[in-house]
């Protein structure tokens, strides 16, 4: 096992017996997915996570007028998941596609469940749990209770890569705005500076 694997990231070394980072690192694969490729399809079942090592993803719903919302973005470290799907298997509700080319780390629910008598491993997957919610509870506060520029530089203040790397109208359905607002918005922040 190499010894700057990159799993060592999410798995620091210091909260594991060394047999047991081995063992969590065998039972992760690398894949990579270009451009425009889907990690997860509405209307499937979850049988993967993944672990974003490079590179950018997004989810997305299509509304009931047939509009492409973003719902989360997903980069370096992010564990890119559908819980519900994966946890309950029911069918995916979103799709999470590539952004760019992406380099990913995936795990079956088999071989996850297999390093679920690791301690440390669980407590890394409660703590991934927390976070992605509170992350969606806010986000979902936020679009109602906060003003769209307000939005845009919390985005800006958290997830700089996916302000560079995102196409504005991706950026845009997920701050609930039209990609309209968010070029006005980001015209009067650089008039400002």
């Amino acid at each position: 096992m190499s010894e700057k694997h990159f799993l060592k990231e999410i798995f620091k070394e210091q909260n594991f017996k060394k047999e047991e980072l081995e063992e969590i690192i065998q039972q992760y694969q690398r894949v990579e997915f270009s451009k425009n490729e889907y990690l997860i399809t509405e209307g499937s079942t979850a049988n993967f996570y993944y672990f974003i090592e490079s590179g950018y993803a997004r989810s997305y719903v299509i509304d009931l007028e047939g509009n492409d919302i973003s719902t989360n973005f997903f980069s370096t470290t992010d564990i890119v998941i559908d819980w519900h799907s994966y946890f309950l298997k029911a069918k995916c509700r979103e799709n999470i596609q590539a952004v760019s080319a992406c380099v990913a780390w995936k795990i079956t629910f088999e071989n996850f469940m297999k390093l679920f008598h690791i301690e440390a491993f669980r407590e890394i997957g409660r703590t991934r749990l927390v976070n992605n919610y509170f992350e969606l509870k806010s986000h979902s506060i936020s679009i109602i209770a906060d003003p769209a520029k307000e939005r845009y530089l919390h985005l800006i203040k958290t997830k700089p890569g996916i302000v560079q790397n995102i196409p504005l109208k991706q950026i845009a359905t997920y701050l609930g705005i039209t990609d309209t607002s968010l070029s006005r918005i980001r015209k009067e922040i650089a008039d400002n500076k």
